[in-house]
């Protein structure tokens, strides 16, 4: 039998609660054939997650290369095997040799520091979002927030239209992943990221703002702050970047859109 969870008050009253949990399992990531990751993922919208993925790592140009998908639950936790056009063996070989010295704390090696270092594409010009739209994206979110209501514990990602209405969310116990399903699903389903934005729930770290900037979106919107880092790569990449969303105020850290 499992057990309950107890619940301990600052009188020392226990009481046994009843909570949900947020799915957390292994996600093996197959690039035509070829083992390529294990993420930590919440196993839903795989296919969003790959395509995603795909784009961020680089290996496939948009989402018309990823020609197909298929996800599979095995014994230890899911299999994504997915086909991509035009990418060919060396190049995948050499991004999964590179993947091994990469860690969870973060990058390691000079190859690593030199990618690093590297500018990121620029966006695209873009108009300006107004922050009224920011605001009604973020009053709105919380209601899409299935798996967060739930459990308190995932992060979530949207697409937001230029008004603020949310077009696409996406949850996952991580919040790189929520990124990577959310643009995989808007460009699995050919849903321009522009001239709306993202936002994300988490915290804005380099990443965050690389993947962003991968799928080709032109502004970003986070609750939290963003790193030092972060603010650096979207400043080289023309993201414009908002911080510390809530429904009454919001932190202008990059502007890069032109007024209507």
């Amino acid at each position: 039998m499992t057990q309950q969870p107890t619940e301990i008050g600052r009188d020392g009253r226990r009481r046994v609660v009843s909570r949900a949990w947020v799915p957390e399992a292994p996600v093996a990531l197959e690039f035509n054939g070829v083992a390529y990751a294990v993420m930590m993922a919440t196993p839903e919208d795989l296919e969003d997650f790959a395509c995603g993925f795909a784009i961020a790592e680089g290996l496939a140009q948009d989402a018309r290369a990823v020609v197909d998908t298929a996800v599979a639950e095995v014994e230890h936790g899911w299999i994504v095997r997915t086909i991509i056009d035009g990418l060919g063996e060396e190049r995948l070989n050499e991004r999964v040799r590179r993947r091994v010295a990469e860690s969870s704390c973060g990058l390691c090696g000079i190859e690593n520091l030199e990618a690093l270092a590297s500018p990121l594409p620029r966006v695209a010009a873009h108009v300006r979002i107004d922050s009224r739209a920011i605001f009604a994206a973020v009053g709105a979110i919380s209601g899409h927030q299935r798996l967060g209501r739930a459990t308190g514990a995932a992060h979530a990602a949207a697409l937001a239209g230029p008004e603020g209405d949310l077009r696409l969310v996406r949850e996952d116990v991580g919040r790189h992943n929520a990124i990577d399903k959310v643009t995989g699903a808007a460009l699995r389903q050919r849903t321009p990221l522009t001239p709306g934005f993202l936002l994300s729930t988490a915290r804005c770290s380099y990443e965050i703002v690389e993947k962003a900037v991968r799928a080709e979106a032109t502004t970003l919107v986070t609750i939290s702050l963003p790193t030092s880092l972060a603010v650096e790569r979207a400043r080289g990449a023309g993201l414009s970047l908002w911080a510390l969303a809530r429904d009454d105020s919001v932190l202008l850290v990059h502007d890069a859109g032109r007024s209507n």
